[in-house]
């Protein structure tokens, strides 16, 4: 079988512009059903629907899963912290605005290679990817701090936006499990549906025991928003993101997946009417700015050529 990668064309650059709009998005669509359906509510019921259908999916490819084979202990700690993510994003977005989701859950690769640099010597982090973990922290300081000092920031929001650091740590701490234990010589499935399940098992008992259930509105707006994450983000477009990693250069790909936060900020603003002051402005450029420069060697530089299944799908 041809292991090649190509570098992207045309054709992966229209797909990545596609994917990242629809992966900045999702927490807009969360925010703008959560009238009619709680945040939380919504991620547990689109990681079952997602889990069938990925489930449908191995069955009609004849792919046997098997949780014998050495992938279930990090399956089950994967799923854990699958769950924490999304709650933390659930509970986040009931607080603060979707437009800060999406750029504190972007802050992932920086404790993604925080966690890389104290596990594995060969990934020790260079000083410029140091400097780059001190921009993107004074970034989140300045989009903390600044719209507090103006008093435009309730302590709510700051707890919401905490809330989403939060959920870039286990997102961070996801890909970590993922990238060093068996899960990374797993089908991209399996390793998804380990995931997809455990947020399904886990969040759901909370929405019951929180009350959140009987929240729920089944409104067309909650109908079209878990519908788009259930079957576009979580199904599909996961999906497409593998594909394009089993043929194009995965660092070529990854410099695109910055755009990702920018859907989101500007979704939020258009749709959601969400306001976006000076501070939080220069705050989101200065994160993307030093995430990007913490993941420049990897971009770079090529590096040891990982499985299709190590590398996570944007959330």
């Amino acid at each position: 079988m041809n292991t090649s990668r190509k570098p992207v064309d045309g054709f992966a650059l229209a797909t990545m512009l596609l994917l990242c709009a629809i992966w900045g998005t999702q927490q807009v669509a969360i925010k703008l059903a959560a009238p009619d359906m709680p945040p939380l509510v919504q991620v547990a019921l689109r990681s079952g629907i997602s889990a069938l259908l990925v489930g449908l999916l191995c069955w009609f490819r004849g792919e046997r899963l098997s949780f014998r084979d050495g992938t279930w202990r990090p399956g089950l700690l994967a799923g854990v912290l699958f769950a924490a993510e999304f709650l933390f994003v659930g509970e986040g977005l009931r607080h603060t605005h979707a437009s800060h989701i999406a750029v504190f859950l972007y802050t992932s690769p920086v404790f993604t290679a925080l966690g890389l640099h104290w596990l594995v010597p060969s990934e020790r982090l260079r000083r410029l990817q140091w400097v780059g973990i001190g921009v993107a922290f004074a970034g989140i300081v300045l989009a903390f701090g600044g719209g507090w000092l103006q008093g435009g920031v309730s302590p709510g929001m700051l707890w919401g936006d905490t809330l989403g650091l939060l959920a870039a740590l286990a997102w961070g701490a996801t890909t970590v499990v993922v990238r060093f234990s068996s899960l990374s010589e797993a089908r991209p499935t399996q390793t998804l549906l380990y995931q997809l399940l455990g947020a399904f098992a886990l969040l759901l008992p909370v929405g019951l025991l929180t009350g959140q259930m009987g929240q729920v509105s089944l409104t067309g707006v909650a109908w079209a928003s878990l519908l788009f994450q259930g079957v576009v983000v979580s199904f599909a477009s996961y999906l497409a993101w593998f594909w394009l990693l089993r043929r194009y250069l995965a660092s070529s790909l990854s410099v695109f997946s910055f755009m990702t936060p920018l859907f989101g900020v500007t979704a939020g603003i258009l749709v959601l009417r969400e306001r976006a002051d000076v501070f939080f402005a220069v705050g989101a450029g200065l994160v993307l700015m030093g995430i990007l420069i913490v993941s420049a060697r990897g971009l770079l530089r090529p590096r040891p050529r990982l499985k299709t299944g190590e590398m996570s799908p944007a959330r």
